[in-house]
C-alpha cells in the first residue's frame, strides 16, 4: 500500500529506504519502516479511522521516583542506566521523547531557534554519545485563537495560513541543521482521538462539561497532585472564562464561536483547548508512559502541569512523564525579557542566517547550559564564531599533518595520548551530567589549545603522523 492511503500520518518519508502498509482490516494496518539510522530501526502500528492510534515498538522505561527536570546518566538512574562496566545496559537502548512544536501563524525567530537547536544537541549527545536511540514525535499546533486571529487579518483560511507557516518552519528547521522528528503529527488530523480521550477523562471522573458546550478539566478531583511544575512557570488560571467550578480548571473543548472552525463532538460543535492536544498526541504514540518531555520554560506551567493532570487522570496512572526538560529564554542583550514575537522584539530565523550560518548559532548555543537563559549580542555570536573558526583552523591543521603535508616540531605522542584520555573522560563526565555542554566545550577547546602548541612550524617535514593527533581531531569535530 502507497503511503498516500495514509494522509494522517506526517512521519519523514527521506530517513527510511522503504515503508510498506499490510492491510489487516478496515480499522487497522500494519506500518512498516526500514530506516537508514538505526537510530529509527521501529516499526509502527496504526488504528483507523483516522489513523489516530500509533504505538512505536521501543522498550519501555522503569519508573522513575518522581518526575525530573534534570537527567543525570549514571547507575542511579532508571531510564539510562549504566553496566558495572560503564556501558549502557543493551535493554535500555530507546527512549521516547515528545516536543511541543509551533504554533503556526508566523514565521519563527530566534527564541523558538534556541530551543529547538539546544534539544537538538541533547539528543544527539544521548545518540552518539551514550547510544540511546530518542524516538521523538512533534506536534504542530495548527489550530489556535491566534492562527484564527491572524487568518482573519490575512483574509485566507486558517487551514493555508497554518500549512503554509508549518512547511516555513520545517525549512528554518533543517537550515539550522536540526534532525526532523520521525513523525510531526497535526491537531487537525487528531480531532477524533482528543474528542476520545476527554471522553475517558470525563467518564474517570476528572473533567465537566457545561450547558454553553464548553469542557473543563476538574483540577479539585486531583489537587492533591497537582502543581508539581507550579514554581517553574506563571500561575495563571483561565479565570476569564465561565460556567468553571474551580478559577484552576482548564478547558479541555472550546465551544465554536462565530467565524471559527469547528467539529462536531458530544458536547456540540467546538474545537480542542491548547493543552489537550499535547496529551492526546503523545499518549496517541506513546502509551501511559513517556521518558523525556521537552519545551521552553515558560511552557513548565500551566501547559505542561495540565498535560501531566490530563494523562494521569486518562490513564489513571501515577506517573505519565519520567523527565521533563526545559530550555531557558533567549533574550536581547540588555533586556530581561524574552524574544517574542509579542513584544515585537524578535529577528527571524531566515533574517539571522543573512549574517551567521548555522554552526555559528549551535556553538552559541553550547556556550550556555540549556536550562540556563542566554543573552544574544553581537558580540556573543562573534564569540561563537571566534571559536567555531578555532575549531576549524586546528582541523585543518591536524588534517593537513596527518597527511604529511604540514611542517611542524616532532609531536610527542605519550602527552597527547594522555589528554586526549583525560578530555574523553572530562567531555563524558559533563554530558553525562545534565547534559553540561559549556564544560565539554572548555575541556575540547583546552585539548586544542594544547594540540596547537604541539602543531608549531618549523622548516623541516614531518615524521609519520601519529594515531593520537587524529583522535584530538576526531574528538574536536565531535
Amino acid at each position: 500500500m502507497h503511503t498516500a492511503f495514509l494522509p494522517n500520518l506526517h512521519f519523514q518519508p527521506h530517513l527510511f529506504t522503504q515503508v510498506s502498509a499490510l492491510y489487516l482490516s478496515p480499522s487497522c494496518y500494519i506500518l512498516l519502516l526500514l530506516p537508514l539510522s538505526s537510530a529509527l530501526n521501529l516499526g509502527v502500528y496504526i488504528q483507523c479511522p483516522g489513523l489516530c492510534h500509533i504505538v512505536l515498538v521501543w522498550t519501555p522505561p522503569t519508573l522513575t521516583k518522581r518526575p525530573s527536570s534534570k537527567i543525570q546518566i549514571n547507575r542511579e538512574s532508571h531510564l539510562f542506566s549504566l553496566c558495572d562496566d560503564g556501558r549502557i545496559c543493551p535493554w535500555l537502548l530507546k527512549a521516547a521523547r515528545y516536543s511541543c512544536g509551533p504554533t503556526v501563524y508566523d514565521h519563527a525567530h530566534l527564541g523558538h531557534a534556541c530551543s529547538y537547536v539546544r534539544f537538538d544537541i541533547l539528543q544527539r549527545t544521548l545518540s552518539k554519545i551514550f547510544g540511546i536511540n530518542v524516538i521523538h514525535v512533534m506536534v504542530i499546533t495548527d489550530i489556535d485563537d491566534k492562527i484564527i486571529r491572524r487568518s482573519l487579518e490575512e483574509k485566507v483560511s486558517p487551514t493555508v495560513l497554518a500549512r503554509m507557516y508549518e512547511e516555513d518552519f520545517k525549512e528554518d528547521m533543517l537550515a539550522l541543521k536540526v534532525i526532523p522528528p520521525v513523525v510531526y503529527m497535526r491537531v487537525t488530523d487528531n480531532i477524533p482521538p482528543i474528542v476520545a480521550f476527554i471522553e475517558r477523562i470525563i467518564k474517570n471522573g476528572h473533567a465537566y462539561a457545561t450547558a454553553t458546550g464548553d469542557v473543563y478539566f476538574d483540577v479539585g478531583s486531583i489537587s492533591h497532585r497537582y502543581g508539581k511544575l507550579m514554581s517553574m512557570g506563571e500561575t495563571v488560571g483561565e479565570s476569564e472564562e465561565t460556567g468553571k467550578r474551580d478559577s484552576r480548571d482548564f478547558a479541555l473543548w472550546k465551544a465554536a464561536k462565530p467565524q471559527e472552525p469547528f467539529w462536531e463532538s458530544p458536547w456540540g460543535p467546538g474545537r480542542p483547548g491548547w493543552h489537550i492536544e499535547c496529551s492526546t498526541v503523545a499518549s496517541s504514540v506513546f502509551g501511559s508512559q513517556l521518558d523525556i518531555h521537552s519545551g521552553g520554560i515558560d511552557l513548565a506551567f500551566p501547559h505542561h502541569e495540565n498535560e501531566i493532570a490530563q494523562c494521569e487522570a486518562h490513564h489513571q496512572c501515577q506517573q505519565w512523564g519520567n523527565y521533563f526538560l526545559h530550555s531557558g529564554h533567549l533574550h536581547l542583550k540588555g533586556s530581561a525579557e524574552k524574544m517574542s514575537k509579542s513584544l515585537k522584539n524578535y529577528i527571524t530565523i531566515k533574517d539571522f542566517l543573512q549574517s551567521y550560518n548555522a554552526n555559528e548559532f549551535r556553538l552559541f548555543c553550547l556556550l550556555t547550559k540549556y536550562r540556563s537563559g542566554i543573552e544574544y549580542s553581537d558580540r556573543s555570536m562573534s564569540e561563537a564564531r571566534s571559536s567555531l573558526a578555532t575549531i576549524s583552523s586546528f582541523t585543518h591543521d591536524a588534517q593537513a599533518y596527518m597527511k604529511g603535508h604540514l611542517l611542524c616540531q616532532p609531536i610527542d605522542e605519550a602527552v597527547l595520548w594522555q589528554r586526549l584520555a583525560s578530555t574523553q573522560t572530562t567531555v563524558r563526565a559533563a554530558l553525562a551530567d545534565d547534559f553540561d555542554t559549556p564544560r565539554a566545550v572548555d575541556a575540547i577547546m583546552t585539548l586544542i589549545h594544547q594540540c596547537n602548541c604541539q602543531l608549531q612550524t618549523v622548516t623541516k617535514e614531518c615524521p609519520g603522523a601519529p594515531l593520537c593527533l587524529g583522535l584530538c581531531w576526531a574528538t574536536s569535530e565531535t
